[in-house]
């Protein structure tokens, strides 16, 4: 099975919740398609494979690789 079988067997706050949880970045709310973490980030889930990151209500960018996008929150 490929990495991207895994990924879309999974739906995708899931996988986003599995992902935070397995980096270690603190979730402190989520509520329907939104997930507040860490340093002021918060995630929404805008489709199969498809997150858009806001920084304190301002759009960071979108991200369709949710290892990448958790990778990028480390960071800050």
């Amino acid at each position: 099975m490929t990495d991207q079988e895994i990924i879309d067997k999974y739906d995708p706050k899931e996988l986003l919740l599995l992902v935070l949880k397995g980096m270690e970045i603190e979730i402190l709310q989520h509520d329907g398609k939104y997930v507040e973490v860490e340093h002021g980030y918060t995630i929404e889930v805008e489709g199969k494979s498809l997150y858009k990151l806001m920084h304190k209500g301002k759009v960071v960018a979108p991200f369709a690789d949710v290892v990448e996008m958790c990778g990028f929150i480390k960071m800050g």
